[in-house]
Protein backbone atom coordinates (compact mmCIF):
# COMPACT_ATOMS: atom_id res chain seq x y z
CA UNK A 1 0.00 0.00 0.00
CA UNK A 2 0.98 3.70 -0.58
CA UNK A 3 2.21 5.61 2.61
CA UNK A 4 -0.37 8.84 3.39
CA UNK A 5 2.77 10.97 3.21
CA UNK A 6 4.01 9.65 -0.29
CA UNK A 7 1.26 10.25 -2.69
CA UNK A 8 -0.07 13.75 -1.20
CA UNK A 9 3.67 14.49 -2.89
CA UNK A 10 1.72 13.41 -6.29
CA UNK A 11 -0.94 16.26 -5.87
CA UNK A 12 -1.59 17.93 -9.17
CA UNK A 13 0.14 14.81 -11.24
CA UNK A 14 -1.75 12.99 -13.72
CA UNK A 15 -4.15 10.13 -12.93
CA UNK A 16 -4.32 7.45 -15.28
CA UNK A 17 -6.27 4.45 -15.96
CA UNK A 18 -4.98 0.88 -16.57
CA UNK A 19 -4.81 1.56 -20.58
CA UNK A 20 -2.46 4.49 -19.50
CA UNK A 21 -5.27 6.88 -21.00
CA UNK A 22 -4.89 10.54 -18.54
CA UNK A 23 -8.45 11.28 -16.03
CA UNK A 24 -7.32 13.95 -15.02
CA UNK A 25 -5.16 15.56 -11.59
CA UNK A 26 -5.11 13.81 -8.30
CA UNK A 27 -6.14 16.51 -6.60
CA UNK A 28 -6.46 14.97 -3.02
CA UNK A 29 -6.64 11.69 -1.01
CA UNK A 30 -9.08 10.20 1.34
CA UNK A 31 -7.90 7.99 3.95
CA UNK A 32 -9.79 4.92 5.92
CA UNK A 33 -10.80 6.77 9.60
CA UNK A 34 -10.09 3.22 11.07
CA UNK A 35 -6.68 2.59 9.91
CA UNK A 36 -5.19 6.20 8.30
CA UNK A 37 -4.59 4.46 5.03
CA UNK A 38 -5.07 6.06 1.64
CA UNK A 39 -8.23 4.72 0.59
CA UNK A 40 -9.81 6.91 -2.58
CA UNK A 41 -8.25 9.90 -4.32
CA UNK A 42 -10.20 12.67 -6.08
CA UNK A 43 -9.29 13.64 -9.14
CA UNK A 44 -10.07 16.72 -11.08
CA UNK A 45 -12.00 16.27 -14.22
CA UNK A 46 -14.09 18.33 -16.70
CA UNK A 47 -13.78 22.06 -18.99
CA UNK A 48 -11.96 24.75 -17.36
CA UNK A 49 -14.85 26.19 -16.22
CA UNK A 50 -16.61 23.59 -15.17
CA UNK A 51 -13.92 21.32 -13.05
CA UNK A 52 -15.47 18.86 -10.71
CA UNK A 53 -14.00 16.12 -8.32
CA UNK A 54 -14.08 12.48 -9.47
CA UNK A 55 -13.59 9.72 -6.86
CA UNK A 56 -11.86 6.90 -7.37
CA UNK A 57 -10.18 4.14 -5.28
CA UNK A 58 -6.65 3.61 -4.73
CA UNK A 59 -6.17 -0.24 -4.23
CA UNK A 60 -4.01 -1.79 -6.56
CA UNK A 61 -2.30 1.94 -7.74
CA UNK A 62 0.99 2.50 -9.25
CA UNK A 63 2.68 5.52 -8.82
CA UNK A 64 5.00 6.38 -11.76
CA UNK A 65 7.64 8.97 -12.32
CA UNK A 66 4.59 11.20 -13.82
CA UNK A 67 1.38 9.72 -13.36
CA UNK A 68 -0.51 7.80 -10.56
CA UNK A 69 -2.33 4.74 -12.40
CA UNK A 70 -5.46 3.17 -11.02
CA UNK A 71 -7.08 -0.02 -11.33
CA UNK A 72 -9.94 1.23 -12.81
CA UNK A 73 -11.18 2.87 -16.14
CA UNK A 74 -11.43 6.02 -17.19
CA UNK A 75 -15.03 5.99 -18.13
CA UNK A 76 -15.78 4.21 -14.94
CA UNK A 77 -14.23 6.88 -12.87
CA UNK A 78 -15.53 9.54 -14.54
CA UNK A 79 -19.07 8.26 -14.65
CA UNK A 80 -18.82 7.55 -11.12
CA UNK A 81 -20.02 9.90 -7.68
CA UNK A 82 -18.75 13.46 -7.93
CA UNK A 83 -18.48 16.47 -5.89
CA UNK A 84 -17.91 20.10 -6.48
CA UNK A 85 -14.43 21.42 -6.60
CA UNK A 86 -15.25 23.43 -2.80
CA UNK A 87 -16.95 20.36 -1.92
CA UNK A 88 -16.11 17.64 0.81
CA UNK A 89 -18.12 13.86 0.64
CA UNK A 90 -20.63 14.05 3.20
CA UNK A 91 -21.13 10.85 5.09
CA UNK A 92 -24.45 10.11 3.86
CA UNK A 93 -22.73 9.66 0.50
CA UNK A 94 -19.84 7.22 1.55
CA UNK A 95 -21.73 3.96 1.15
CA UNK A 96 -22.62 4.71 -2.77
CA UNK A 97 -19.23 5.57 -3.75
CA UNK A 98 -18.38 1.98 -1.90
CA UNK A 99 -20.94 -0.01 -3.50
CA UNK A 100 -20.34 2.11 -7.42
CA UNK A 101 -17.16 0.49 -7.45
CA UNK A 102 -18.12 -2.94 -5.50
CA UNK A 103 -16.52 -2.74 -2.83
CA UNK A 104 -17.44 -3.45 0.73
CA UNK A 105 -18.82 -0.67 3.52
CA UNK A 106 -18.30 -1.20 6.65
CA UNK A 107 -19.36 1.83 8.85
CA UNK A 108 -17.40 1.87 12.04
CA UNK A 109 -19.22 1.22 14.86
CA UNK A 110 -18.82 4.41 16.94
CA UNK A 111 -20.61 6.34 14.29
CA UNK A 112 -17.56 8.87 12.73
CA UNK A 113 -17.47 8.65 8.91
CA UNK A 114 -15.31 6.03 6.95
CA UNK A 115 -13.54 8.63 5.11
CA UNK A 116 -11.58 11.66 6.05
CA UNK A 117 -10.03 14.36 3.56
CA UNK A 118 -6.36 14.84 3.70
Amino acid sequence: MIESADIREWRTRDVVDPDGRRIGSLESVYVDTGTDQPAFATVIVGLPTRHRLVFVPLEGTVVGPDYVRVAHAKAKVKDGPSIGTDDVLPAEDEPALFAYFGLEYLPPADGVRVLARR
